[in-house]
């Protein structure tokens, strides 16, 4: 491709709302431009990068034995009530209606249509497993688009659905696409941590994200430094550490604390450690069921794990009106004693066999200290596990927890019975020749933000550095003094991709600047004063060398 003829060229402006590397090089690139908010065009060189990508996931597809295929975008609005996804599930869905009034929904992810097509043959046992994946446009109304490709509302996904006949089945096609997803971003040159994570609404112990360490990433992870655990925050678990004691009980009594809240405050005004505090939340389910959730001073209430002990399917704090209508009091002084009967008390272990331990009094301003179990309310029938982890908390084998960041650029997670089982005639014929649910798992990768990830992790401050694998071509020629042509045609004529500045009236500085830019792994600059031979840099090195054009080929083949 000739640069001159090449749409879309490089700027020097950025979007006013870019604040990450990847944004403002893409665009300034020539990579991409914005639609409406959330929605991209990819241009002539970020399609080519976009279509390595595919190509490379793909080909590690195919090799596991998944089989390519496509669903329609829009999906049958009937589906999604089947599994009653629409009313369970705070989903970003986008709804249509045809001409004939038949309600679709723009396809955010596949399960359904998925099932349905299965569903529409006669599988036996012998037939199955059987893993069929897609490249295909996914939508979904986020509440606040960001990031460039990072986090948009529409965009190409990967994503692969497997149907098995029991659980051990499936949990060989798991490890298999975790060792696939491995290899597909190693060969991309992301170094991915496999994360523990949340299942969602769908729950079930297998689910992972592949994350790409970075400053700049929503998901928050906590690893051990061996790395030998590392899990989502939202289900790390760490080693409580006992608090029980043989002290003697003391009378429990109210204490005035006039606008103390806060467990750090209170323990200090109450001259006893953190530890004697008790953090009580009041929440509202997606029911409207209000419940309360108690935590020992210092831990923080984890909202997923509790969503999952609750059975529900969302929470949010309860409103200030409501504190005051089930506790009597103003936000702040919420406690575990003497709440009404309807409102449920979630006790975290961190709780048990504390003495004399402080809560709110249900009064405002008022704090109740020196409280236990048995004689002040009663012992609680069941703790749970509802606690945040942070880092310096101890990991399930004994090492300590290091907090990080990072980008998710895949998933894979166990979909179980949970599809198969709500829509009617989702089964296989067993050896025993009844009619069984599938078993299913679910796998995703998002190619935008791949893409996007992979310029945050490869870049300097003159522009993007793309991996050999993934780059829109793979030479650069910058033609001097009108030179360039002959060596163009010969790259091209041994199939070597390469891009051409062919254009006149500009500088060698602004063309190298360009180049830099764009991050061609191989810049070849062709001029008068290299005579015969041929000024060769890559782009993610500062040294040039001098090379015949055989030489650069022999090169660039090997």
């Amino acid at each position: 491709m000739k640069y001159s003829k090449l749409f879309g060229k490089t700027i020097k402006e950025t979007p006013k709302d870019a604040t990450l590397s990847s944004h403002k090089l893409l665009y300034r690139a020539g990579y991409i431009r914005e639609s409406t908010a959330g929605r991209y065009y990819l241009l002539p060189l970020g399609i080519k990068v976009q279509q390595k990508i595919q190509q490379i996931i793909k080909e590690e597809m195919d090799k596991a034995g998944a089989q390519e295929m496509i669903t329609p975008v829009l999906h049958p609005k009937e589906l999604w009530k089947e599994t009653n996804r629409t009313n369970s599930v705070g989903f970003e869905l986008m709804s249509i209606k045809d001409r004939n009034e038949f309600e679709f929904v723009l396809g955010g992810t596949a399960e359904e249509m998925m099932v349905d097509l299965v569903r529409k043959f006669q599988i036996s046992y012998k037939d199955l497993p059987f893993n069929l994946y897609q490249f295909s446009v996914k939508f979904r109304d986020e509440l606040r688009a960001r990031g460039g490709l990072l986090r948009v509302r529409e965009f190409v996904m990967k994503d692969a659905y497997s149907f098995h006949t029991t659980e051990e089945d499936f949990k060989k096609e798991y490890q298999l696409m975790m060792d696939t997803y491995t290899r597909i971003f190693e060969k991309l040159g992301l170094k991915t941590t496999i994360v523990e994570s949340d299942n969602g609404y769908i729950g079930g112990e297998y689910c992972h994200e592949f994350v790409v360490e970075s400053e700049i990433g929503e998901s928050k992870f906590l690893v051990t430094e061996d790395g030998s655990y590392a899990a989502h925050e939202d289900v790390a678990k760490f080693i409580l550490e006992n608090v029980s004691s043989d002290e003697q009980l003391k009378p429990m009594e109210d204490v005035l604390g006039k606008g103390i809240i806060g467990v750090e405050e209170l323990a200090k005004f109450l001259k006893i450690p953190v530890e004697k505090t008790t953090k009580t939340i009041l929440f509202e389910t997606d029911k409207g069921k209000v419940i309360a959730a108690a935590v020992r001073g210092g831990f923080d209430i984890n909202e997923v794990k509790l969503i999952h002990i609750i059975g529900c399917n969302g929470l949010k704090l309860a409103s200030a009106e409501t504190v005051k209508k089930v506790t009597g009091a103003e936000v702040g002084y919420a406690g575990v004693l003497n709440l009404p009967k309807e409102v449920k008390v979630y006790f975290d272990e961190s709780m048990f066999g504390r003495k004399n331990f402080e809560t709110g009094a249900n009064r405002t301003n008022y704090h109740t200290i020196n409280v236990n179990f048995g004689r002040d309310l009663p012992e609680p029938k069941e703790f749970y596990d509802f606690k945040l982890a942070k880092e310096g908390y101890i990991s399930p084998d004994g090492q300590k927890l290091i907090a990080k960041r990072g980008i998710e650029v895949g998933n894979i997670f166990q979909l179980g019975f949970h599809y198969s089982s709500k829509m009617k005639g989702a089964n296989f014929r067993d050896s025993d020749g009844k009619q069984k649910p599938y078993y299913m798992g679910c796998y995703g990768i998002g190619l935008g933000r791949t893409l996007a990830t992979i310029v945050e992790v490869y870049n300097d401050d003159k522009g993007i550095i793309w991996p050999e694998a993934v780059a829109p071509y793979q030479v650069h020629i910058v033609g001097l003094d009108g030179l360039g042509e002959k060596e163009y045609k010969h790259l091209l004529a041994e199939g070597v991709e390469t891009l051409f500045d062919d254009r006149l009236n500009l500088s060698a500085g602004e063309k190298f600047a360009d180049a830099d830019l764009i991050g061609i792994p191989y810049r070849v600059v062709v001029s008068k004063r290299t005579e015969d031979k041929l000024e060769v840099k890559k782009r993610s090195e500062k040294q040039t060398r001098f090379l015949a054009l055989q030489s650069l080929l022999e090169m660039l083949k090997s």
